[in-house]
């Protein structure tokens, strides 16, 4: 993702992870305990992902001020890394408390499926990969995945923090947090949808026959089919009269 300068960290007083998790379009990160980014274990591996490791660090933890560092990659970078920790954060104990907090105050949204009758949703990401594809809404209740409203997943920062598409990335959130959340917290799960929920079509108050469908595409084939006819049809004339036009010129010709 493009990072935005006008997003940008410089001229901020509060602390930056308060910062970041404070913009708009990042509703779907919690605040990460600095106790859990201090302790070097919990970053392994995260070192090649991102440059300048070290003062990306030292940027999200407030070691430097953001007037200090002016360079708007280093920025972008804090928040791939912020983005990457947060994805292994949310799966901690502590995490899914924050997540919870979150998810009661319907911060991750609702779902957009009527019959779901405003049922939270959970932040998901669908590829672990980093910048393979941006987070998705997932709905415990009707069992789907959503794409986020637009101000919801719309990101101005790092590569990490979204796709290249301008949403968040999904590797910020992983593809194990919804499942392991509702597993966590069974008594948030809620009853299934009803198999009669299904929306039924109707055309003046009458449900539309399943063999309606069918005979629409019956009779929309044998247009189709009919107007090819016709075309070939045309087609044939035109080279039959093209061939008597080139016989009685020969004749001409030949007197």
């Amino acid at each position: 993702m493009a990072f935005n300068e006008d997003s940008s960290a410089s001229g901020h007083d509060e602390p930056w992870i308060q910062w970041f998790c404070g913009l708009k379009g990042h509703e779907m990160f919690c605040e990460v305990e600095r106790s859990y980014i201090e302790d070097g274990f919990n970053l392994y591996g995260l070192r090649t992902c991102v440059q300048n490791f070290s003062d990306c660090l030292d940027l999200i933890l407030d070691r430097i001020g953001p007037d200090d560092s002016d360079d708007s990659h280093l920025t972008q970078n804090a928040c791939t890394l912020y983005g990457l920790i947060h994805a292994r954060y949310i799966i901690t104990a502590h995490g899914l408390d924050a997540m919870y907090n979150k998810y009661a105050a319907k911060e991750f949204g609702t779902c957009p499926l009527i019959p779901c009758r405003g049922q939270p949703v959970l932040p998901a990401g669908l590829r672990d990969d980093l910048g393979a594809d941006t987070a998705k809404i997932f709905c415990p209740k009707c069992q789907n995945v959503y794409h986020p409203p637009p101000v919801r997943s719309r990101s101005t920062h790092g590569s990490s923090g979204t796709g290249g598409s301008g949403g968040v990335d999904g590797a910020c959130l992983g593809t194990t947090f919804p499942h392991l959340f509702l597993m966590t917290f069974s008594n948030l799960v809620p009853d299934p949808l009803p198999p009669n929920s299904t929306f039924v079509p109707r055309v003046f108050g009458f449900r539309v026959h399943k063999s309606a469908q069918q005979t629409s595409n019956a009779a929309s084939s044998a247009r189709q089919i009919t107007a090819s006819r016709r075309a070939r049809g045309r087609d044939k004339e035109d080279r039959e009269g093209r061939s008597r036009s080139k016989k009685k010129k020969k004749r001409k010709e030949s007197f």
